[in-house]
């Protein structure tokens, strides 16, 4: 090594020490007083003692050393992590104002610009999102219009799955197309079939883009926003596949405009357009709006619900005696007929094991992270605006306050002594307060009817010689690991 490399080998080191230093040194203001937690390092702060694959764990973990509310250090950046049902509910219920605000994720919030109802704030969340719920219920979400069409969609599913003839099969494309076209529908006033090359290409972007959010490049993108997007290519990656999907969009309601009648709004598009029109609200429903409205909803109902379902019929090929008591009950209150969410009251083993899976299957372990929307005395504690809050929902769901066999699977936490279905207060996989899922009613609906049609129709199994492992997969959204399975016809 020569004398140049040497001099810029030290300066190197230096630079790093004193960026480091700067950052481990800052002070917040004593006014402040945020939680304790692990010691951070300078620069990459805690990030050294979280399980990257699945930081959920790790945080969880750190609770049992530093209490339901600490702070950890990722980056330059402080999070407040909030552990446990108590700790949770307090916040986004309790205090359901002031931790209502979502958090800048830079990659996401440079895609999505602020708009539509998932990463937006201010009052532009709050427009959208109250046009959002009001749309969905007048379309009848709960209602029997959009029931009519999750079963017809069921009897498009029922029809595919029996194609494989009790042959070995994956199940992940074919549950997400069913999902999909439960959103599409009320969305678009549209269905695709099973093979339609451009539902698949949807499909294909949308979860090569969840897949993306959570890689090392993408780690490395949260950490330093203001390098990395000037060398990193993931942005671009993402930006690529979102386009596609805004493009999709933009031309449906492009076509739909044209033939937009007030008197006759179909579908959700129909409705933002006619409010486009009024004068009072123009600011907030711009084409930008409803095409990020359009892909929050389509994204979020999409994987979401189709990742519950998997996780179902995995459990039931695990847990064959499960299986077959639900066959028992659908036969006992429903026999033949369709399954219709009135059933869902005279069923509470169903009922009890549904919610078990959605417990169990903790699909959103981390949750989306939240941020102060003011200064807040919470807990002891003092945090400032714009504090960084990590509601662990994993940490909720298999709270061992509330469900005393939290690491398996066991519908009986759903039922009391008699066979009773029992509501559980840390039953929260929809998150809770303002920020909780705007589509949750039309996920437990989706939910009973397929998982029960299904059932009806279908006894799951394990292809021979299989091992069924029900350890979750990486990423933000945890569904069950690739596997094959093989539905047995009962009708």
């Amino acid at each position: 090594m020569n004398l140049s490399d040497s001099t810029t080998l030290v300066l190197s080191v230096l630079l790093c020490f004193f960026v480091g230093l700067f950052f481990y040194g800052q002070k917040r203001s004593t006014k402040y007083n945020l939680p304790p937690g692990p010691r951070p390092l300078p620069i990459i702060g805690n990030l050294h003692i979280l399980d990257l694959k699945k930081p959920y764990q790790t945080l969880h973990q750190l609770s049992k050393k530093y209490g339901p509310v600490y702070t950890i250090k990722l980056w330059e950046m402080e999070a407040v992590v909030l552990c446990g049902y108590e700790a949770v509910k307090d916040a986004l219920v309790n205090h359901a104002n002031e931790f209502s605000g979502r958090a800048k994720v830079p990659l996401m919030d440079e895609v999505t610009k602020g708009y539509g109802v998932i990463f937006a704030n201010n009052d532009n969340w709050k427009l959208v999102r109250r046009f959002t719920l009001a749309t969905l219920r007048d379309f009848g979400m709960g209602k029997e219009t959009i029931e009519n069409k999750i079963t017809d969609e069921c009897g498009f599913l029922v029809k595919k799955v029996r194609s494989y003839k009790g042959e070995p099969f994956d199940n992940y494309m074919i549950l997400n197309t069913a999902t999909a076209n439960i959103i599409v529908s009320i969305v678009l006033s549209h269905r695709f079939s099973y093979e339609d090359p451009t539902l698949v290409k949807l499909l294909n972007i949308v979860h090569e883009n969840i897949n993306l959010t959570v890689t090392p490049a993408a780690m490395m993108y949260y950490a330093f926003p203001s390098v990395m997007r000037w060398c990193s290519t993931i942005k671009n990656k993402v930006a690529k596949n979102m386009n596609v999907l805004h493009e999709f969009i933009q031309e449906t309601f492009t076509n739909q405009r044209k033939e937009l009648d007030v008197n006759d709004q179909r579908n959700l598009i129909n409705s933002f357009l006619v409010k486009q029109q009024e004068k009072k609200t123009q600011l907030y429903f711009s084409n930008e709006n409803l095409t990020a409205l359009v892909t929050d909803l389509f994204v979020a109902g999409l994987d979401t619900t189709s990742t519950t379902l998997r996780w179902a019929l995995l459990l039931m090929m695990k847990y064959p005696e499960i299986q077959r008591k639900v066959q028992s009950e659908i036969e006992k209150v429903i026999g033949s007929a369709e399954p219709q969410v009135i059933h869902r009251k005279q069923m509470p083993y169903t009922d009890a094991v549904i919610h078990e899976i959605q417990r169990f299957g903790n699909i959103i372990p981390t949750n989306l992270p939240h941020v102060t929307t003011q200064d807040v005395n919470f807990r002891g504690y003092l945090l400032p605006k714009g504090t960084y809050v990590m509601p662990l929902l994993t940490s909720v769901l298999y709270d061992k306050d509330h469900f005393v066999k939290a690491d398996e699977f066991y519908p009986e936490h759903f039922l009391d002594s008699s066979g009773n279905f029992v509501k559980k207060e840390a039953f929260m996989p929809f998150s809770a307060g303002k920020r909780s899922c705007v589509g949750e009613n039309l996920a437990k609906m989706q939910l009973f009817i397929f998982f029960t049609r299904l059932l009806q129709n279908f006894t799951f199994q394990a292809p021979p010689g299989a091992t069924l492992d029900l350890t979750p997969e990486d990423g933000f959204i945890t569904g069950p690991l690739p596997h094959k399975m093989c539905a047995i016809p009962r009708v």
